[in-house]
Formats: C-alpha cells, sequence, structure tokens
C-alpha cells in the first residue's frame, strides 16, 4: 500500500536526519517535508550523520508548501498528537488503528486507484509460516502519517482533518518522544501490520559433539585428575559418571570438546604428577 510519512514545519536539522534513518529499516522511503523551518537542511553536517545509511531517503524527500501538495493521491490520514482535543478523530494505538484499518472494519474512504504507483512494496512473507497471512480488505488509496513541528506539535486543523489520531502508549509521567523515535515506532507498527520481514538467522547452528568425541575427552579428563591428585583411580566412586551427565546435559560442541581436551592437556603438562 502506497505510504508517505510528512514532516509539518520540522525546524531541527538532525530530526529530518533521523526521519530518513528511521525509515529505510522498516522498506518505507516517502518521506515529504511541509514549509521546513530549517534552510538548507541537506547541506548540514548533522542532517547527514543522522542518516547514515540512509541518505538515498534523504535525498528523495519532497519539499513542498502546502500540507494538500503533500497528500496528493492519499486517502488516509493519520495524525501523530499524543495532546487530547476537545473533539475530532478517535484516538488509538499504531497497532490498534493498523488491525482495525487492514481488517477493513473501518469505513471505506476511497477507493483504490490501480493506476497510481505505490511509494513502497510489501515486503515477502516469512516463508516459515505454515499459513499464509489474509490478504488485506482495506480499500484506502495510501495512507500518510503526519507529524507536527518539534516545539507544538500538531496544530487543531490538521489534526481534525485527520482519520484518526495515534497515540504512542508511553509512561504516564513522562510521555514525550523525540521525532526520530515516533517515526520509528509507527514505521515499525505499520511495517509488521503488513506482514514484516523475515527474521534471517545470521548465526550457523553450532555442531553437536558426537559420543565418541565425548568419551574421548572424559578420557582426557580422567587422565589429568588424576595427574593432579583430584581422582584417585584406585577409589575412583562416582566421579567421572557424574561428570559424564554432566556434559551430556551441558550439550557441547565439537569446538567445546577442544577446549576442555586444551585444559586437561594443560593439567597433565603444567603440574608435576602427584602420588
Amino acid at each position: 500500500m502506497k505510504t508517505r510519512f510528512v514532516l509539518i514545519e520540522t525546524s531541527h536539522a538532525g530530526n529530518v536526519g533521523a526521519a530518513a534513518r528511521a525509515l529505510k529499516p522498516m522498506g518505507f522511503d516517502a518521506l515529504v517535508r511541509v514549509r521546513p523551518r530549517g534552510p538548507n537542511v541537506l547541506r548540514q553536517a548533522e542532517t547527514n550523520q543522522r542518516a547514515r545509511g540512509a541518505l538515498d531517503v534523504l535525498g528523495n524527500a519532497r519539499v513542498v508548501e502546502t500540507l494538500e501538495e503533500a497528500l496528493d493521491g492519499i486517502s488516509h490520514l493519520c495524525a501523530t498528537a499524543m495532546t487530547p482535543r476537545d473533539f475530532g478523530p478517535p484516538t488509538r494505538t499504531p497497532r490498534q488503528h493498523f488491525e482495525l484499518l487492514l481488517s477493513g472494519a473501518l469505513d471505506v474512504l476511497a477507493a483504490p486507484d490501480e493506476a497510481d504507483a505505490p511509494d513502497e512494496a510489501a515486503p515477502p512473507t516469512d516463508a516459515s509460516v505454515s499459513a499464509p497471512a489474509p490478504a488485506p480488505r482495506c480499500n484506502q488509496s495510501g495512507v500518510a502519517f503526519l507529524f507536527g513541528c518539534e516545539r507544538f506539535g500538531m496544530s487543531n486543523d490538521d489534526v481534525y482533518r485527520s482519520d484518526v489520531a495515534l497515540s504512542i502508549p508511553s509512561n504516564p509521567q513522562f510521555g514525550s518522544l523525540n521525532l526520530g523515535a515516533a517515526i520509528q515506532v509507527v514505521a515499525y507498527e505499520w511495517r509488521q501490520a503488513l506482514g514484516g520481514f523475515p527474521v534471517v538467522e545470521h548465526t550457523p547452528a553450532p555442531q553437536r559433539a558426537d559420543a565418541a568425541q565425548v568419551a574421548g575427552m572424559l578420557g582426557h579428563w580422567e587422565q589429568a585428575l588424576a595427574h593432579i591428585g583430584f581422582l584417585d583411580p584406585a577409589a575412583p566412586k562416582k566421579l567421572m559418571p557424574r561428570l559424564n551427565q554432566l556434559f551430556n546435559r551441558s550439550q557441547l560442541t565439537a569446538e567445546e570438546i577442544h577446549i576442555l581436551r586444551g585444559v586437561a592437556k594443560a593439567m597433565l603438562q603444567s603440574t608435576p604428577p602427584k602420588r
């Protein structure tokens, strides 16, 4: 679904860079700035530092003078407002609202425009999920998330024209999020609602040691423990079987077997045998 993030009268250069940096990992790249207060923000060092790795999103961000221009082709507006209004759209958490929106439970405000190219592509579904998620039944042509300026937030008029006021659940004693953090939370929740990205396992599964390797290591340790006098070969009691159970519960890997045999070798070489 077409997705757009709109910054209204943003003044801090770092926040613009942080916005771009928040969007790219979530697979979004449509950023629009309405009447930005900071001049030449793209040339400031802080902007580029905060957008590290997402300079393409930053460079492609549009600048417009009116909110109407920013919302061209968008049918569903989500304001982000922490301060309750006397009247206006309903207030919901992002997760709650996105579930209603994509399930088709909300009133249909506009029919989808198939000729309108999307601003971002939906991610592939996770192949590990046994049953595919049902296709969204939302009939919106596009969704825009509106963020107000750092000092005053969104104006009442901009909130009133929106379909919902999104409120991020936070500490009642200190619920204020900076702009970059708020964008990151909303972008993450929206991406998850659309299906999310599969988690890629980067750490290879460790190779489990086989029985022969464990037995060889135990034999090595038996020699070393007898060498330092901890084990009496004439009266071993149950020391080695207990160690065997201990190592079995640990589910040792082949690399860990090498480490333990290295410890046994060091014991044999570093101390004289005790009689």
